[in-house]
This record gives C-alpha cells, sequence and structure tokens, in this order.
C-alpha cells in the first residue's frame, strides 16, 4: 500500500487539473496561435507560467485505485498489475480469463 500522502497529493493534483483546465487550454491556444502578435503571446506565455504546478495534466501520476500503487498500472482499469490479478482471479472483473495452456 502506497502513503497516503502520496495518494492525496495525487487526488489534489487530479482536482487541480481539472479545475484550470480551461484556463489553461485558452492560454496555450493563444501561445499557440501565429496571427496573434508576438507581444500577445509572449504575454500568455507568462500568464500561463503563473498557473500552479500541479495544475498541468502531465503532474498527475497514474496510480491503482486500490493499492496506490504508482507502476504497472492498466489505464483501462486504473489497476496495478497486481490487484488486477487478484480480482481476476476472484472473477470480479468482467470479461477477464485467466490464461491456462
Amino acid at each position: 500500500m502506497a502513503k497516503k500522502s502520496s495518494i492525496e497529493k495525487n487526488n489534489r493534483r487530479r482536482k487541480m487539473a481539472k479545475q484550470f483546465s480551461a484556463r489553461r487550454a485558452k492560454l496555450k491556444a493563444i501561445v499557440h496561435d501565429k496571427k496573434l502578435p508576438v507581444e500577445e503571446r509572449f504575454a500568455a506565455s507568462l500568464k500561463l507560467a503563473e498557473l500552479p504546478r500541479n495544475s498541468s495534466k502531465t503532474r498527475i501520476m497514474n496510480r491503482c485505485e486500490l493499492t496506490g500503487r504508482p507502476h504497472a498500472v492498466f489505464r483501462k482499469h486504473r489497476l496495478s498489475r497486481i490487484a488486477l490479478r487478484d480480482l481476476g482471479n476472484k472473477g470480479l472483473i468482467p470479461g477477464l480469463v485467466k490464461s491456462s495452456w
């Protein structure tokens, strides 16, 4: 099990990224628009830099929903390989079958 502080920090990042996503997208559109004057684009890039770092979507870590494990997480189920295997063996994930040959 991961530390509670790491899990909560990641949850705060998710919430902050969702909160600032519209503002960040608007500023990025201004920065990438080549038709606008350079001064306006530069001002938008400065405003973008003033936003909190944790409001960026790339700061979010994919973590397992059950254990908080940061590595080997399947995006589709948002579970780590270990948790996915345990739940699959118990038959709690529909459509997941343990292979045997």
